[in-house]
């Protein structure tokens, strides 16, 4: 219990993460994983924060590896990729787990990486900078359901999707085109549907039938309420050469 206050309180759940466990026990976050935030620094091109929001009690199944147990090296070639990336490519989607994610109109390029993975010296898995990370409680491209990626508001992450919406409630990023690579080597297109700029819960995330994209960052301060999701249609999927689906990560600790 006291890991999951933690989360609560620092990543205000992967898409929301709360600020305290009896938010979840009301109801207000209780459908969605923590989510990282944005803590302003110094420079204003810089936020840090929490995106995440906390996993639901009961999660929808998902095809994404189960939670490491032990530290991960941060070597991008060594074990510190889903198991599932080293496996041989299958002739239809639905194998692997998100490892890039790339909005081409917002420069947006980053390795995901999965939501439980183990860093040491990170605290209580706080949100990492450098990369995006995936939700492990959702389900993965391919499958019917959300798809759930979140990143910090920082250059070089998230950050021009919150610029973005704080522009005509982020009318121009509708329609734009979303890749996702995944680690059998599949490429999956999205369209942007929604831009949500005050979401306080994950319900509409969880309840998905259908294959969509989420994507979250924070608006504030850590642990501030509420978070900005964008969410994304999918549109199709093709085989892609494994060099683009696996790129290069480098999680670092955010302080």
């Amino acid at each position: 219990m006291r890991i999951l206050r933690n989360l609560f309180d620092r990543l205000l759940p992967a898409l929301l993460m709360a600020s305290s466990v009896t938010l979840l026990g009301a109801g207000l976050l209780s459908y969605a994983p923590s989510a990282i935030g944005d803590l302003q620094t110094a420079d204003p091109g810089v936020a840090v924060g929490d995106p995440r929001l906390t996993p639901p009690p009961t999660s929808k199944p998902s095809n994404a590896p189960p939670a490491t147990t032990t530290p991960v090296p941060l070597d991008p070639t060594a074990t510190d990729r889903p198991p599932s990336a080293s496996a041989s490519p299958g002739p239809e989607p639905g194998q692997g787990v998100a490892s890039r994610i790339r909005i081409p109109s917002l420069r947006i390029d980053l390795p995901v990486v999965p939501g439980d993975l183990i860093v040491p010296g990170n605290v209580d898995l706080y949100p990492l900078c450098d990369v995006a990370m995936f939700l492990p409680e959702y389900v993965q491209p391919a499958v019917h359901g959300a798809t759930y990626i979140y990143a910090h508001a920082r250059d070089g992450m998230f950050r021009p999707l919150l610029l973005a919406s704080e522009q005509n409630n982020g009318r121009r990023m509708l329609g734009m085109t979303v890749e996702v690579y995944t680690s059998d080597d599949w490429l999956f297109l999205y369209t942007i549907s929604e831009v949500r700029r005050h979401t306080r819960d994950l319900n509409d995330a969880v309840n998905t039938t259908t294959e969509r994209l989420w994507m979250q960052t924070s608006t504030g301060p850590n642990g501030t309420v509420p978070k900005l999701q964008v969410v994304a249609d999918f549109l199709s999927a093709e085989k892609t050469k494994p060099k683009e689906a696996h790129p290069e990560a480098h999680p670092r600790i955010c302080t």
